[in-house]
């Protein structure tokens, strides 16, 4: 998340607080701000003919508790799968830490190892197999795992992050300042038997300004 975004969602969760705010673009069929984000260049850095709707974020080596990140995209007016969606994801590792990143690109220096590239079959489905990502060090923002979005044709966009309900930082405030980019980020965890956590975050698709 860039520093703008993290001083806008500080600010709305100020305005939830004292009762003046409102959840930004809640009922709005349009976002004017769609496309200003900051590394949705990272989109495009794999080709789509080689994805498919599995990507491991993190491997089994990987220190950290298993997290299954999972869920159905769906489109703009939630009428049906959304197929042929890229879906780039990014996070911390278990110490809050975007951390070994190569020098390939701008943003796998920045957004670290964990990161990776889904694209949506005709059922709307993807998998991020990964651990689950630790707050920052100074605890300035929830854990959470930033999605970015890439539809066919389209310039891409950036969704509400996922966070997990329950935990640090996912403060009555900061529900109220959710953006709802793609629906909300805020998702349930559940445990398999496997001790493997599970989270959902289903997607629904923006309107697009010149639509």
């Amino acid at each position: 998340m860039s520093l703008d975004r993290r001083a806008a969602l500080a600010l709305l969760g100020a305005l939830a607080v004292s009762g003046l705010g409102a959840v930004a673009g809640s009922t709005a069929r349009t976002r004017p701000d769609l496309y200003d984000c900051e590394g949705c260049e990272a989109v495009g850095e794999r080709p789509p003919l080689t994805l498919g709707p599995v990507w491991p974020l993190a491997g089994p080596a990987e220190p950290g508790q298993r997290l299954l990140l999972s869920g159905q995209v769906r489109n703009a007016d939630g009428s049906r799968p959304a197929s042929g969606v890229i879906i780039y994801a990014h996070q911390t590792n278990a110490a809050g830490l975007y951390a070994n990143g190569s020098n390939l690109t701008q943003w796998s220096r920045r957004h670290g190892r964990l990161r990776g590239w889904v694209k949506t079959g005709s059922d709307g489905h993807y998998e991020f197999p990964t651990i689950k990502p630790a707050p920052y060090p100074d605890r300035a923002l929830p854990a959470h795992i930033h999605l970015f979005i890439g539809e066919p044709g389209r310039r891409p966009y950036y969704i509400d992050d996922v966070v997990f309900d329950g935990e640090f930082g996912v403060t009555p405030a900061y529900r109220a300042a959710q953006e709802l980019r793609g629906g909300s980020g805020i998702v349930r965890l559940r445990r398999r038997a496997d001790n493997t956590l599970i989270a959902v975050r289903d997607i629904r698709l923006e309107h697009h300004p010149d639509r």
